[in-house]
């Protein structure tokens, strides 16, 4: 590893445990880090990635696993105020499937168990730096793919994140060179991840309005598919202001008021025929290239798919 130089890279260790966050702290010192800052809460993990964003960050799992997980799920869908590609190492002191699903999911780069030693430490860094995994981005996901080991969905087309602690350790970049080459390769994949998640958010709102056309609806309840269509049509909203697809914010408030329609359960018919109607066009926003009936096939396809699954899971069950 004496190719690689640790002196000029920021890392960030979360761990609510004293005594994990000497024992890290020591063996990355040992491996030449010396620009380390620790936390002992989530919520001041999450400050600090926002404030100052580290080039790799170790975070503890034990006791709030799905917690933790959850928020680096939520760090990697990103924001424009942060980077959310840092390389993220989740410790963890038992290995249990429940939590390698989880943190595959999360879109962690790796899992790590304690104890370890500064020698295995320093080997995971380093593939990190030399072999780190294309991001791939579907709508629940962004993270390394890992399609090999878990299906991500057909048609994702993976990218290389940026990767600061690369650009410190082996490239050896100047301060200026690193900020620069930092700044456009944010860029680039910032709007990569916007672009990418409006386009298979759009899609999966039309899978929901297509889903929800056979469910019961009650006044008062909201059915899970009916709540998921509701955050993934807001998020689509937010992601889509002041950018060149500005257009979908008004179909995004027609898709809301549809929602709250059958939420409210006011006249389903003309509730459904308002969602379809805003779904699709929503849809039409990211993909001008496909024809209306190009976009009902295809929906319609996907939903069969997901419906013949669900008959063989109530089947299994």
């Amino acid at each position: 590893m004496s190719r690689l130089s640790f002196d000029s890279v920021d890392v960030l260790i979360y761990d609510p445990v004293p005594s994990n966050r000497t024992a890290t702290r020591a063996a990355l010192y040992a491996l030449g880090f010396r620009r380390t800052e620790t936390v002992s809460t989530l919520e001041a993990f999450v400050e600090s990635v926002q404030k100052n964003p580290p080039d790799i960050t170790l975070v503890e799992a034990q006791g709030a696993g799905e917690e933790l997980c959850d928020t680096i799920q939520r760090m990697r869908q990103g924001g424009a105020s942060y980077n959310p590609f840092i390389v993220i190492i989740v410790t963890a002191w038992e290995k249990s499937t429940a939590l390698i699903n989880r943190v595959v999911s999360s879109g962690a780069d790796d899992l790590i168990l304690r104890p370890f030693s500064t020698a295995q430490l320093g080997a995971r860094i380093e593939s990190h730096i030399e072999r780190r995994k294309s991001f791939v981005i579907t709508t629940d996901y962004v993270g390394p793919d890992r399609r090999k080991d878990f299906s991500r969905g057909a048609g994702a087309e993976l990218f290389d994140p940026p990767n600061s602690l690369k650009m410190k350790a082996k490239d050896k970049l100047s301060s200026d060179a690193i900020a620069r080459k930092l700044d456009s390769e944010l860029k680039t994949a910032r709007e990569k991840l916007t672009s990418e998640k409006l386009r298979r958010d759009s899609f999966q709102v039309c899978i929901l309005w297509r889903l929800i056309q056979e469910q019961p609806i009650t006044a008062g309840q909201i059915p899970p598919d009916l709540a998921k269509l509701q955050a993934l049509t807001k998020s689509i909203e937010g992601r889509s202001r002041d950018t060149e697809f500005q257009p979908a914010v008004e179909w995004c408030r027609s898709v809301l008021a549809a929602a709250e329609g059958l939420s409210l359960a006011l006249d389903r018919n003309a509730s459904m025929h308002l969602l379809g109607h805003g779904a699709l066009s929503l849809h039409q926003v990211f993909h001008p290239e496909k024809n209306a009936a190009d976009q009902l096939s295809e929906i319609d396809a996907t939903v069969t798919i997901i419906r013949a699954r669900h008959q063989a899971e109530a089947l299994a069950s």
